[in-house]
């Protein structure tokens, strides 16, 4: 049997309208369109009149349409379908997002923030495919966690369960999630600039030269420009990332002893660089988590690759229909 869903993904920069099609144990992607996120009232505006396009060039509606997944940053309330001011969206104050879905297109939506969404995508259509047990890192700008325990999402008491990125694991380094020395801030996009920038003006104050950086640039150096490098066998770009490797293998660790997890999918910047930081990682999940725990645990770079948001967002629907 085949059904049509909708997802809204709400981003910081960028939102989205995507249509796909699940049967059986797949889902398919059949269109899509993005948009630059604005001034809220704008941008759910957009949201909505972009939802009805799609509805109409698609012929789909309340009789054929099964459910909307609505996905983006916490804190949010996926129970009353309220988004409650994530830093990455300004004016997004105590939004009544589902219910405004609702009442605008008159089909059933649900509400998740991007780490759950991204989990429950990669656990039904990806890497954590057949696992009961399994954690989602997203390792992009920030780093959050969803949790598949027991073969059921798990969100805390209040949506706040999975908020890894806030654990300190050292009393100085990079700033992630607002505190020094946090695992966002050693494994993240932001986190890896900051690490880079350091680095590099530690290393242009002794006088080094750096071949893919110059002092004016050194504020603008980013995480790819430094996995390019690093890619290219730059030394000093390699050391970044083992640094960040070093310490994502101590957060993996905590949650490896925590939660004894079967399978960790990590997505973003890991999934794209995973084989230059596997080695590192995994000698310190060797040495810092019990052993019995890390030998049932496989680390897994995301599968669904630059669409994750796009099957998060059709994955949330599909929640609805089970």
């Amino acid at each position: 049997m085949k059904e049509n869903l909708l997802g809204i993904d709400i981003g910081g920069t960028k939102c989205a309208v995507i249509y796909g099609i699940k049967q059986g144990d797949q889902v398919d992607i059949v269109d899509k369109v993005k948009f630059p996120t604005t001034h809220v009232d704008e941008t759910i505006e957009h949201l909505l009149e972009e939802t009805k396009t799609m509805m109409q060039k698609h012929k789909l509606d309340s009789s054929n349409t099964h459910a909307i997944g609505i996905c983006c940053g916490g804190p949010l309330n996926s129970e009353t379908g309220v988004v409650q001011s994530p830093p990455n969206l300004p004016g997004w104050d105590k939004i009544p997002i589902v219910s405004m879905v609702e009442k605008a297109i008159g089909i059933h939506a649900c509400l998740h923030n991007d780490a759950n969404a991204c989990a429950l995508a990669e656990w039904k259509f990806g890497a954590g495919r057949g696992t009961k047990n399994m954690v989602f890192l997203t390792f992009g700008t920030g780093l959050g966690a969803g949790l598949v325990l027991n073969g059921k999402l798990y969100t805390g008491t209040n949506d706040n369960a999975g908020e890894v990125g806030h654990i300190r694991l050292a009393d100085f380094g990079p700033v992630g999630y607002g505190k020094q020395g946090s695992f966002e801030g050693f494994a993240s996009g932001g986190g890896i600039a900051q690490l880079a920038q350091a680095t590099l003006m530690e290393h242009m104050q002794m006088r080094e030269s750096v071949s893919w950086c110059n002092r004016e640039e050194v504020r603008q150096v980013d995480a790819l420009q430094v996995a390019q490098a690093a890619h290219a066998g730059d030394a000093l770009a390699q050391t970044i990332y083992d640094t960040s490797a070093t310490y994502l293998g101590k957060g993996l660790s905590i949650i490896i002893d925590v939660l004894n997890p079967e399978v960790i999918v990590i997505g973003g910047i890991y999934s794209r660089n995973h084989e230059m930081m596997r080695p590192v990682m995994e000698k310190i999940i060797k040495r810092e988590a019990l052993q019995g725990a890390a030998d049932v645990c496989e680390i897994r770079p995301a599968e669904l690759g630059e669409q994750i948001g796009d099957y998060a967002a059709l994955t949330v629907a599909a929640t609805l229909l089970d």
